[in-house]
Protein backbone atom coordinates (compact mmCIF):
# COMPACT_ATOMS: atom_id res chain seq x y z
CA UNK A 1 0.00 0.00 0.00
CA UNK A 2 0.83 3.91 -0.75
CA UNK A 3 2.62 5.15 1.89
CA UNK A 4 2.00 8.33 4.06
CA UNK A 5 4.73 11.47 3.43
CA UNK A 6 5.62 14.42 4.73
CA UNK A 7 8.45 17.07 4.12
CA UNK A 8 11.96 16.19 4.41
CA UNK A 9 12.70 19.20 6.33
CA UNK A 10 10.89 22.78 6.74
CA UNK A 11 10.80 25.60 4.52
CA UNK A 12 9.55 29.70 5.07
CA UNK A 13 8.56 31.98 2.66
CA UNK A 14 7.34 36.00 2.62
CA UNK A 15 4.52 37.65 1.25
CA UNK A 16 2.17 40.16 0.89
CA UNK A 17 -1.78 38.38 1.33
CA UNK A 18 -3.72 39.17 -1.93
CA UNK A 19 -6.87 40.21 0.00
CA UNK A 20 -5.40 41.99 3.42
CA UNK A 21 -2.44 43.53 1.83
CA UNK A 22 -0.40 42.04 4.82
CA UNK A 23 2.95 40.78 4.84
CA UNK A 24 3.02 37.41 6.42
CA UNK A 25 5.99 34.91 6.78
CA UNK A 26 4.61 31.33 6.68
CA UNK A 27 7.11 28.06 7.53
CA UNK A 28 5.90 24.78 6.43
CA UNK A 29 7.49 21.80 8.90
CA UNK A 30 7.26 18.23 8.61
CA UNK A 31 4.89 16.52 11.17
CA UNK A 32 4.50 12.96 12.01
CA UNK A 33 1.59 10.25 10.86
CA UNK A 34 -1.80 10.98 11.00
CA UNK A 35 -1.17 14.45 11.83
CA UNK A 36 -2.68 16.08 8.54
CA UNK A 37 -2.52 20.12 7.84
CA UNK A 38 -2.64 22.07 10.09
CA UNK A 39 -2.36 25.76 10.72
CA UNK A 40 -0.50 27.71 13.35
CA UNK A 41 -0.81 31.94 14.35
CA UNK A 42 2.15 31.94 16.24
CA UNK A 43 1.60 35.79 15.98
CA UNK A 44 -1.09 35.00 18.80
CA UNK A 45 -1.30 34.25 22.63
CA UNK A 46 -0.65 30.45 22.83
CA UNK A 47 -0.09 30.26 19.39
CA UNK A 48 -3.31 28.36 18.42
CA UNK A 49 -3.71 25.45 16.21
CA UNK A 50 -6.18 25.86 13.43
CA UNK A 51 -7.26 21.75 11.32
CA UNK A 52 -7.65 22.27 8.26
CA UNK A 53 -11.49 20.94 7.92
CA UNK A 54 -14.46 22.32 6.04
CA UNK A 55 -16.22 22.70 9.70
CA UNK A 56 -14.04 25.31 10.18
CA UNK A 57 -14.46 27.03 7.03
CA UNK A 58 -16.46 31.05 8.06
CA UNK A 59 -15.89 32.20 4.30
CA UNK A 60 -15.71 31.17 0.67
CA UNK A 61 -15.96 34.85 -0.84
CA UNK A 62 -13.12 34.86 -3.53
CA UNK A 63 -10.95 33.04 -0.90
CA UNK A 64 -11.46 29.47 1.64
CA UNK A 65 -10.75 31.20 5.14
CA UNK A 66 -10.79 29.09 8.31
CA UNK A 67 -11.02 30.19 11.87
CA UNK A 68 -11.19 28.00 15.08
CA UNK A 69 -11.74 29.68 18.30
CA UNK A 70 -11.40 32.88 17.09
CA UNK A 71 -8.03 32.42 15.08
CA UNK A 72 -8.24 32.75 11.86
CA UNK A 73 -6.42 32.44 8.22
CA UNK A 74 -6.96 33.57 4.82
CA UNK A 75 -6.51 32.20 1.74
CA UNK A 76 -5.52 28.62 2.44
CA UNK A 77 -6.54 27.28 -0.57
CA UNK A 78 -3.13 27.28 -2.37
CA UNK A 79 -0.62 26.34 0.08
CA UNK A 80 -3.13 23.37 0.97
CA UNK A 81 -3.46 22.79 -3.50
CA UNK A 82 0.69 22.19 -3.27
CA UNK A 83 0.27 20.08 -0.91
CA UNK A 84 -2.30 17.66 -1.59
CA UNK A 85 -1.45 17.88 -5.38
CA UNK A 86 2.15 16.73 -4.28
CA UNK A 87 0.95 13.92 -2.45
CA UNK A 88 1.64 14.94 1.21
CA UNK A 89 0.13 14.29 3.67
CA UNK A 90 1.03 15.65 6.99
CA UNK A 91 2.41 19.38 7.35
CA UNK A 92 2.17 22.01 10.26
CA UNK A 93 1.94 25.75 8.50
CA UNK A 94 3.24 28.43 10.77
CA UNK A 95 2.05 31.80 9.84
CA UNK A 96 2.88 35.20 11.56
CA UNK A 97 -0.32 37.05 10.01
CA UNK A 98 -4.01 36.19 9.04
CA UNK A 99 -3.30 35.72 5.28
CA UNK A 100 -1.41 33.19 3.10
CA UNK A 101 0.76 35.35 1.06
CA UNK A 102 -0.01 35.18 -2.15
CA UNK A 103 3.34 34.94 -4.44
CA UNK A 104 1.92 34.43 -7.65
CA UNK A 105 -1.32 33.90 -7.79
CA UNK A 106 -0.68 29.96 -8.15
CA UNK A 107 0.47 27.32 -6.37
CA UNK A 108 3.88 27.08 -7.90
CA UNK A 109 6.35 29.19 -5.44
CA UNK A 110 4.83 26.61 -3.12
CA UNK A 111 5.87 23.58 -5.52
CA UNK A 112 9.27 24.81 -6.07
CA UNK A 113 9.74 25.43 -1.87
CA UNK A 114 8.13 21.28 -1.54
CA UNK A 115 10.77 19.77 -4.61
CA UNK A 116 13.84 22.19 -2.80
CA UNK A 117 13.57 20.32 0.54
CA UNK A 118 12.35 17.04 -0.58
CA UNK A 119 9.96 14.80 0.36
CA UNK A 120 9.83 11.30 2.72
CA UNK A 121 7.71 8.39 3.11
CA UNK A 122 6.75 7.64 6.48
CA UNK A 123 5.29 3.89 8.28
CA UNK A 124 1.81 4.87 8.29
CA UNK A 125 -0.22 3.97 4.88
CA UNK A 126 -2.09 6.47 3.11
CA UNK A 127 -5.75 6.22 4.50
CA UNK A 128 -8.19 7.31 1.14
CA UNK A 129 -11.31 7.65 0.89
CA UNK A 130 -12.66 5.60 -1.72
CA UNK A 131 -15.24 6.89 -3.91
CA UNK A 132 -17.90 3.67 -4.73
CA UNK A 133 -21.09 5.01 -5.18
CA UNK A 134 -22.02 8.64 -7.00
CA UNK A 135 -22.09 12.07 -4.65
CA UNK A 136 -23.81 14.39 -5.57
CA UNK A 137 -23.79 18.45 -5.14
CA UNK A 138 -25.87 21.46 -6.63
CA UNK A 139 -26.36 24.99 -6.38
CA UNK A 140 -28.83 26.67 -8.23
CA UNK A 141 -28.02 30.09 -7.11
CA UNK A 142 -24.96 30.09 -8.69
CA UNK A 143 -25.09 26.99 -10.86
CA UNK A 144 -22.16 25.29 -9.55
CA UNK A 145 -22.71 21.09 -10.05
CA UNK A 146 -20.30 18.64 -8.58
CA UNK A 147 -20.01 15.01 -9.13
CA UNK A 148 -17.89 12.46 -7.70
CA UNK A 149 -18.10 8.90 -9.16
CA UNK A 150 -15.47 5.80 -9.00
CA UNK A 151 -11.99 5.93 -9.83
CA UNK A 152 -9.12 4.20 -8.85
CA UNK A 153 -7.13 7.27 -8.56
CA UNK A 154 -7.58 11.32 -8.07
CA UNK A 155 -9.16 12.62 -11.69
CA UNK A 156 -10.51 16.05 -11.96
CA UNK A 157 -12.61 17.27 -14.83
CA UNK A 158 -13.83 20.92 -14.37
CA UNK A 159 -15.79 23.45 -16.96
CA UNK A 160 -16.43 27.23 -16.25
CA UNK A 161 -18.79 29.80 -18.26
CA UNK A 162 -18.60 33.30 -17.14
CA UNK A 163 -20.78 34.14 -20.00
CA UNK A 164 -18.22 36.49 -20.96
CA UNK A 165 -17.05 36.98 -24.65
CA UNK A 166 -13.32 37.01 -23.34
CA UNK A 167 -13.35 34.14 -21.58
CA UNK A 168 -16.01 31.95 -23.47
CA UNK A 169 -16.50 28.06 -21.82
CA UNK A 170 -13.51 26.52 -20.82
CA UNK A 171 -12.52 22.88 -19.64
CA UNK A 172 -9.61 21.89 -17.36
CA UNK A 173 -8.45 17.96 -16.78
CA UNK A 174 -6.19 16.37 -14.31
CA UNK A 175 -5.95 12.31 -15.30
CA UNK A 176 -4.05 11.87 -12.24
CA UNK A 177 -1.78 13.86 -9.69
CA UNK A 178 1.15 13.27 -11.31
CA UNK A 179 0.12 15.73 -13.72
CA UNK A 180 -0.58 18.29 -10.68
CA UNK A 181 2.94 20.46 -10.64
CA UNK A 182 3.50 20.74 -14.36
CA UNK A 183 0.00 20.96 -15.63
CA UNK A 184 -1.66 22.81 -12.59
CA UNK A 185 0.20 24.23 -9.87
CA UNK A 186 1.21 27.24 -12.19
CA UNK A 187 -2.31 28.22 -13.04
CA UNK A 188 -2.82 31.85 -11.55
CA UNK A 189 -5.91 33.46 -10.40
CA UNK A 190 -7.86 35.18 -12.41
CA UNK A 191 -10.38 38.52 -11.97
CA UNK A 192 -12.36 40.68 -14.51
CA UNK A 193 -11.38 44.00 -14.50
CA UNK A 194 -15.37 44.90 -13.87
CA UNK A 195 -14.87 42.84 -10.74
CA UNK A 196 -12.56 45.04 -9.55
CA UNK A 197 -14.78 47.69 -8.31
CA UNK A 198 -17.18 45.65 -5.68
CA UNK A 199 -14.34 43.63 -4.76
CA UNK A 200 -11.85 46.84 -3.75
CA UNK A 201 -15.14 48.24 -1.47
CA UNK A 202 -15.85 45.22 0.18
CA UNK A 203 -12.49 45.36 1.46
CA UNK A 204 -10.61 42.59 -0.90
CA UNK A 205 -7.77 42.71 -2.52
CA UNK A 206 -5.73 44.79 -1.39
CA UNK A 207 -2.70 42.97 -2.25
CA UNK A 208 -4.02 42.26 -5.94
CA UNK A 209 -1.65 43.71 -8.12
CA UNK A 210 -0.38 42.75 -12.38
CA UNK A 211 2.23 40.29 -10.76
CA UNK A 212 -0.13 37.97 -8.67
CA UNK A 213 -3.63 37.89 -10.87
CA UNK A 214 -4.55 37.87 -14.13
CA UNK A 215 -6.69 40.86 -14.97
CA UNK A 216 -9.26 39.88 -17.86
CA UNK A 217 -10.86 42.92 -19.77
CA UNK A 218 -13.98 41.91 -21.27
CA UNK A 219 -15.71 45.05 -21.61
CA UNK A 220 -15.43 48.76 -22.04
CA UNK A 221 -14.78 50.90 -19.15
CA UNK A 222 -14.39 54.60 -18.81
CA UNK A 223 -11.15 56.24 -17.68
CA UNK A 224 -12.83 57.95 -15.30
CA UNK A 225 -13.62 55.08 -13.44
CA UNK A 226 -10.98 53.46 -14.26
CA UNK A 227 -9.14 55.87 -12.06
CA UNK A 228 -11.32 55.88 -9.50
CA UNK A 229 -10.71 51.61 -9.10
CA UNK A 230 -6.80 52.51 -9.37
CA UNK A 231 -7.49 55.25 -6.51
CA UNK A 232 -9.44 52.84 -4.64
CA UNK A 233 -7.19 50.25 -4.76
CA UNK A 234 -4.04 52.66 -4.19
CA UNK A 235 -2.85 51.75 -7.18
CA UNK A 236 -1.55 53.96 -10.33
CA UNK A 237 -3.93 54.97 -13.18
CA UNK A 238 -3.75 53.30 -16.27
CA UNK A 239 -5.31 52.92 -19.39
CA UNK A 240 -7.22 50.21 -21.29
CA UNK A 241 -7.91 50.67 -24.84
CA UNK A 242 -8.46 47.09 -26.06
CA UNK A 243 -10.33 44.01 -24.98
CA UNK A 244 -7.94 41.42 -23.59
CA UNK A 245 -5.64 40.45 -20.78
CA UNK A 246 -4.05 43.39 -19.56
CA UNK A 247 -0.59 44.99 -19.27
CA UNK A 248 -0.69 42.14 -22.04
CA UNK A 249 0.18 39.29 -19.91
CA UNK A 250 1.32 35.88 -21.41
CA UNK A 251 -1.05 33.05 -20.16
CA UNK A 252 0.78 30.13 -18.86
CA UNK A 253 -1.65 27.57 -20.37
CA UNK A 254 -4.42 28.45 -23.09
CA UNK A 255 -7.09 27.47 -20.44
CA UNK A 256 -5.27 28.95 -17.42
CA UNK A 257 -8.91 30.30 -15.64
CA UNK A 258 -10.04 26.52 -16.08
CA UNK A 259 -6.87 25.19 -14.76
CA UNK A 260 -6.67 27.84 -12.18
CA UNK A 261 -10.37 26.48 -10.88
CA UNK A 262 -9.21 22.95 -10.80
CA UNK A 263 -6.44 24.15 -8.40
CA UNK A 264 -8.70 25.86 -6.42
CA UNK A 265 -10.76 22.31 -6.02
CA UNK A 266 -7.46 21.05 -4.99
CA UNK A 267 -7.02 22.89 -2.02
CA UNK A 268 -10.78 23.15 -0.73
CA UNK A 269 -10.70 19.38 -1.30
CA UNK A 270 -8.07 18.97 0.77
CA UNK A 271 -9.90 20.46 3.70
CA UNK A 272 -11.45 16.59 3.49
CA UNK A 273 -8.26 15.21 5.48
CA UNK A 274 -7.59 11.92 3.57
CA UNK A 275 -6.37 11.24 0.30
CA UNK A 276 -9.04 10.61 -2.41
CA UNK A 277 -9.47 7.86 -5.07
CA UNK A 278 -12.60 8.73 -7.39
CA UNK A 279 -13.27 11.45 -10.32
CA UNK A 280 -14.34 14.63 -9.57
CA UNK A 281 -16.61 16.40 -12.23
CA UNK A 282 -17.01 20.27 -11.43
CA UNK A 283 -19.07 22.28 -13.60
CA UNK A 284 -18.63 26.62 -13.03
CA UNK A 285 -16.77 25.65 -9.44
CA UNK A 286 -16.08 28.44 -6.93
CA UNK A 287 -14.87 27.59 -3.46
CA UNK A 288 -18.41 27.77 -1.46
CA UNK A 289 -19.31 24.80 -3.91
CA UNK A 290 -15.91 23.49 -3.00
CA UNK A 291 -16.17 23.38 1.03
CA UNK A 292 -20.11 22.23 0.72
CA UNK A 293 -18.58 19.11 -1.56
CA UNK A 294 -15.84 18.58 0.85
CA UNK A 295 -18.41 18.37 3.63
CA UNK A 296 -20.69 15.55 1.79
CA UNK A 297 -17.32 13.90 1.39
CA UNK A 298 -16.34 14.15 4.80
CA UNK A 299 -19.83 13.11 6.06
CA UNK A 300 -19.85 9.96 3.43
CA UNK A 301 -16.42 9.21 5.13
CA UNK A 302 -18.71 9.35 9.17
CA UNK A 303 -21.02 6.90 7.61
CA UNK A 304 -19.25 4.72 5.61
CA UNK A 305 -16.73 4.23 8.96
CA UNK A 306 -19.67 3.04 10.48
CA UNK A 307 -20.44 0.30 7.82
CA UNK A 308 -16.81 -1.69 8.03
CA UNK A 309 -15.40 -2.67 4.95
CA UNK A 310 -16.77 -3.63 1.98
CA UNK A 311 -15.57 -7.26 1.04
CA UNK A 312 -17.11 -9.40 -1.72
CA UNK A 313 -17.12 -12.43 0.12
CA UNK A 314 -18.07 -14.41 -3.25
CA UNK A 315 -14.14 -14.00 -4.24
CA UNK A 316 -11.39 -15.87 -3.65
CA UNK A 317 -9.88 -15.76 0.14
CA UNK A 318 -6.16 -14.96 -0.11
CA UNK A 319 -5.90 -18.12 2.36
CA UNK A 320 -8.81 -20.67 3.07
CA UNK A 321 -9.51 -22.64 5.89
CA UNK A 322 -6.58 -25.50 4.76
CA UNK A 323 -4.08 -22.22 4.78
CA UNK A 324 -5.48 -21.43 8.22
CA UNK A 325 -4.70 -24.67 9.40
CA UNK A 326 -0.99 -24.66 8.57
CA UNK A 327 -0.71 -20.83 10.69
CA UNK A 328 -2.61 -21.32 13.71
CA UNK A 329 -2.54 -24.14 16.34
CA UNK A 330 -6.25 -24.48 16.57
CA UNK A 331 -8.47 -27.19 15.08
CA UNK A 332 -12.25 -27.61 15.70
CA UNK A 333 -14.18 -27.29 17.77
CA UNK A 334 -11.64 -23.87 18.55
CA UNK A 335 -10.41 -23.01 15.13
CA UNK A 336 -13.11 -19.59 14.85
CA UNK A 337 -11.58 -18.06 11.67
CA UNK A 338 -12.58 -19.55 8.18
CA UNK A 339 -10.41 -17.15 5.42
CA UNK A 340 -8.99 -13.88 4.93
CA UNK A 341 -9.84 -11.65 2.36
CA UNK A 342 -7.12 -9.08 2.42
CA UNK A 343 -3.85 -8.90 4.54
CA UNK A 344 -1.36 -6.14 4.19
CA UNK A 345 1.64 -5.28 6.45
CA UNK A 346 -0.60 -3.10 8.33
CA UNK A 347 -4.08 -4.74 8.25
CA UNK A 348 -5.76 -8.20 7.91
CA UNK A 349 -9.55 -8.71 7.47
CA UNK A 350 -10.98 -12.42 7.86
CA UNK A 351 -14.46 -14.03 7.64
CA UNK A 352 -16.27 -16.13 10.35
CA UNK A 353 -19.25 -17.91 9.60
CA UNK A 354 -21.27 -18.57 12.57
CA UNK A 355 -23.59 -22.01 12.16
CA UNK A 356 -25.83 -23.32 15.00
CA UNK A 357 -23.68 -26.43 14.74
CA UNK A 358 -21.00 -25.23 16.55
CA UNK A 359 -20.29 -26.94 19.95
CA UNK A 360 -20.96 -23.55 22.35
CA UNK A 361 -24.75 -23.48 21.02
CA UNK A 362 -25.13 -26.67 23.03
CA UNK A 363 -25.14 -25.12 26.17
CA UNK A 364 -24.21 -21.38 25.51
CA UNK A 365 -28.51 -19.42 26.08
CA UNK A 366 -29.84 -22.94 24.66
CA UNK A 367 -33.38 -22.15 23.09
CA UNK A 368 -32.07 -19.02 22.66
CA UNK A 369 -28.35 -18.94 20.81
CA UNK A 370 -26.11 -16.40 20.78
CA UNK A 371 -22.82 -16.69 20.48
CA UNK A 372 -20.39 -15.83 23.66
CA UNK A 373 -18.62 -13.02 23.61
CA UNK A 374 -15.33 -14.05 24.92
CA UNK A 375 -15.27 -16.55 21.50
CA UNK A 376 -15.97 -13.32 19.53
CA UNK A 377 -12.88 -12.23 21.25
CA UNK A 378 -10.92 -14.89 20.45
CA UNK A 379 -11.86 -15.50 17.01
CA UNK A 380 -10.68 -11.95 16.79
CA UNK A 381 -7.54 -12.87 17.89
CA UNK A 382 -7.09 -15.40 15.71
CA UNK A 383 -6.88 -13.59 12.95
CA UNK A 384 -4.94 -11.14 14.29
CA UNK A 385 -2.89 -13.57 14.92
CA UNK A 386 -2.50 -14.36 11.17
CA UNK A 387 -1.61 -10.96 10.65
CA UNK A 388 1.27 -11.10 13.32
CA UNK A 389 2.71 -14.70 12.00
CA UNK A 390 2.33 -12.57 8.44
CA UNK A 391 5.21 -10.40 9.47
CA UNK A 392 8.13 -13.38 9.44
CA UNK A 393 9.12 -15.55 7.08
CA UNK A 394 8.64 -18.48 8.41
CA UNK A 395 5.52 -18.50 10.24
CA UNK A 396 4.73 -21.86 10.68
CA UNK A 397 7.71 -21.91 12.89
CA UNK A 398 6.29 -19.86 15.27
CA UNK A 399 3.13 -18.74 17.67
CA UNK A 400 1.33 -15.96 18.66
CA UNK A 401 0.64 -15.72 22.66
CA UNK A 402 -2.09 -12.80 23.35
CA UNK A 403 -0.61 -10.18 26.25
CA UNK A 404 -3.30 -7.95 26.69
CA UNK A 405 -6.84 -7.05 25.50
CA UNK A 406 -8.61 -3.62 26.00
CA UNK A 407 -11.47 -1.31 25.42
CA UNK A 408 -13.76 -4.54 24.26
CA UNK A 409 -17.34 -3.68 23.38
CA UNK A 410 -20.20 -5.59 22.26
CA UNK A 411 -22.68 -3.58 19.92
CA UNK A 412 -24.90 -6.31 19.27
CA UNK A 413 -25.71 -10.33 19.37
CA UNK A 414 -23.96 -12.45 16.67
CA UNK A 415 -26.62 -15.49 15.76
CA UNK A 416 -26.03 -18.56 14.01
CA UNK A 417 -26.40 -17.58 10.06
CA UNK A 418 -24.21 -14.62 10.74
CA UNK A 419 -20.90 -13.89 8.76
CA UNK A 420 -18.62 -11.52 11.07
CA UNK A 421 -16.30 -9.43 8.98
CA UNK A 422 -13.09 -8.99 11.37
CA UNK A 423 -11.03 -5.65 10.50
CA UNK A 424 -7.75 -5.38 12.11
CA UNK A 425 -4.95 -2.90 12.21
CA UNK A 426 -1.69 -2.45 13.60
CA UNK A 427 -1.86 0.67 16.10
CA UNK A 428 1.77 0.60 16.69
CA UNK A 429 4.91 -1.23 14.08
CA UNK A 430 5.80 -4.50 15.08
CA UNK A 431 8.79 -4.38 17.50
CA UNK A 432 10.99 -6.80 19.35
CA UNK A 433 7.71 -9.66 18.36
CA UNK A 434 5.01 -7.33 20.24
CA UNK A 435 2.09 -6.87 17.85
CA UNK A 436 -0.22 -4.15 19.09
CA UNK A 437 -3.46 -4.33 16.82
CA UNK A 438 -6.81 -2.09 16.93
CA UNK A 439 -10.23 -4.46 15.84
CA UNK A 440 -13.57 -4.19 14.97
CA UNK A 441 -15.99 -6.87 13.84
CA UNK A 442 -19.23 -6.75 11.64
CA UNK A 443 -22.25 -8.09 11.09
CA UNK A 444 -24.01 -6.91 7.98
CA UNK A 445 -21.90 -3.64 8.41
CA UNK A 446 -23.08 -3.18 11.87
CA UNK A 447 -20.00 -2.90 14.74
CA UNK A 448 -20.72 -6.25 16.88
CA UNK A 449 -17.65 -6.03 18.84
CA UNK A 450 -14.32 -3.52 18.85
CA UNK A 451 -11.29 -4.36 21.25
CA UNK A 452 -7.35 -3.33 21.30
CA UNK A 453 -5.20 -6.87 21.72
CA UNK A 454 -1.46 -7.10 21.73
CA UNK A 455 0.65 -10.58 21.57
CA UNK A 456 4.06 -11.46 21.11
CA UNK A 457 5.72 -13.47 18.45
CA UNK A 458 7.73 -16.41 19.38
CA UNK A 459 9.70 -19.23 17.78
CA UNK A 460 8.33 -22.49 18.70
CA UNK A 461 11.99 -23.99 19.11
CA UNK A 462 13.10 -21.69 21.53
CA UNK A 463 9.53 -21.71 23.40
CA UNK A 464 10.76 -21.36 27.25
CA UNK A 465 7.39 -22.65 29.58
CA UNK A 466 7.94 -20.24 32.05
CA UNK A 467 7.68 -17.27 29.97
CA UNK A 468 5.05 -18.87 28.01
CA UNK A 469 2.81 -19.29 31.23
CA UNK A 470 3.47 -15.82 32.16
CA UNK A 471 2.64 -14.15 29.02
CA UNK A 472 -0.71 -16.58 28.93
Amino acid sequence: MAKQKTLKESFTVVGIGLHTGKKATITVNPALENHGFKFQRIDLDGQPIINADPDFVVDTSRSTTLEKNGAKVITTEHILGALFGMEIDNALIQIDGIEIPIMDGSAYPFVEMINQVGVVEQDGDKDYFVVTENLTYEDSERSTEMLAVPQDEFRLTVMVDYNSPLLGTQHAHMYHTGEFEKEISASRTFVFLRELEILAKNGLIKGGDLDNAIVMVDQPISQEKLNEIADLLGKPHIKVEKEGILNNLTLHFQNEPARHKLLDIIGDLALVGKPIKGHILAARPGHKGNVDFAKIIKNEIKRTAKLGPKIDLTKDPIYDINDIEKLLPHRYPFLLVDKIMEISESHIIGVKNVTMNEAQFLGHFPGNPVMPGVLQVEAMAQTGGILALSSVPDPENYSTYFMKIDSVKFKRKVIPGDTIVFHLELLTPIRRGIVHMGGKGYVNSQICIEAELMAQIVKDKNIDAKVVAEVQ
